[in-house]
């Protein structure tokens, strides 16, 4: 397990660093919301979940994306505006999917894939499938009234989902105290009658467990939902490539223990070291081979742009 672990974190976190180094170059073109320091969640509850399960995610999704097992080359390649990209070059980085892998997509405005994983979930109950739902968002989301609409009707009827809350303390650049009179984010799960549990200091294996026990439980009967308020940190700007330490909303002193504590860093300590350096040479072959699929791909033709925008019942 440890291995497996070390290798998804080290290959999402180095799939990003690249990503953040060629960004300057203008070559990617979309926006991009990385997930460095948070990729604890992502691995953490993929790990835990089967091939047959799916997931919903956000904007900041290359982790989940990746954890999930979306294909790397068509990721890089979406990045690059690449007619091989999982989205056909169309969506970018805040539009990925790959319904291969059980990654259903995700999208550009805050909340908007609660729902659909919701209705996702209730389609599974309804079919009488033993597949569960995970939908990811952030701190912020739950402020949308969708938020709460959603998990009303979750709990009503009792769909097979885990509601992953990636709480990094910020929307955008707002800190959570300056936007909710309360930390209670489990609270608000709670009272609509699910169970809810906070996971600290982005602990893999605290995620792993608890995750994989709550699937369990619902795979052999007991009815979801459930919610996981898992607290990490984004260790760098809202959106770009870059450190924003200095833009005054936030300090680095305020960032130093989650660096320290990086679980990427725990587990590759716990390693023996040919095997971690085995694993980081895999990866690194795997990464140069996505970039340069990405590069050697074609533009999609101007034909494109009147497909995938009109379907007739």
């Amino acid at each position: 397990m440890v291995e497996n672990f070390y290798r998804a974190l080290y290959r999402i976190r180095r799939v990003e660093q690249e990503i953040a180094r060629v960004y300057p170059t203008d070559i990617i073109k979309s926006p991009i919301h990385l997930s460095i320091g948070q990729e604890a969640v992502s691995v953490g509850v993929c790990e835990a979940l089967q091939p047959s399960d799916v997931v919903f995610g956000t904007y900041r999704s290359h982790a989940l994306y990746l954890a999930k097992g979306g294909d790397l080359k068509k990721l890089i390649s979406e990045l690059y505006g690449k007619v091989t990209g999982c989205a056909k070059g169309k969506g970018g980085s805040m539009h990925l999917i790959d319904t291969a892998a059980g990654f259903m997509g995700t999208s550009a405005v805050v909340g908007t894939t609660i729902p659909l994983a919701v209705g996702y979930a209730y389609a599974l109950k309804q079919s009488g499938k033993d597949s569960i739902v995970a939908s990811f968002f952030g701190d912020g989301a739950v402020e949308e009234g969708v938020f709460h609409e959603t998990l009303n009707f979750a709990a009503l009827k009792g769909v097979p989902i885990l509601f992953i809350c990636e709480n990094n303390g910020y929307a955008i650049n707002s800190h959570q105290s300056k936007r909710q009179p309360m930390d209670n984010i489990c609270e608000r799960a709670r009272v609509y009658g699910m169970p809810a549990e906070r996971i600290e200091d982005n602990d893999i294996f605290e995620i792993y467990e608890r995750v994989e026990r709550a699937s369990s439980e619902i795979r052999n009967g007991r009815e979801g939902p459930r919610l996981f308020e898992c607290m990490t940190y984004r260790w760098r700007e809202h959106v770009g490539p870059n450190e924003d330490f200095d833009a005054g909303y936030r300090s680095r002193s305020e960032a130093q223990p989650w660096f320290e504590s990086d679980p990427l860093k725990t587990l590759g300590a716990s390693l023996e070291i040919d095997r971690r350096g085995q694993i980081e040479v895999d990866v690194e072959a795997e990464i140069y081979e996505a970039f340069v699929f990405a590069e050697e791909s074609p533009f999609p033709d101007e034909d494109e742009l009147y497909t995938d925008v009109f379907t007739e019942a």
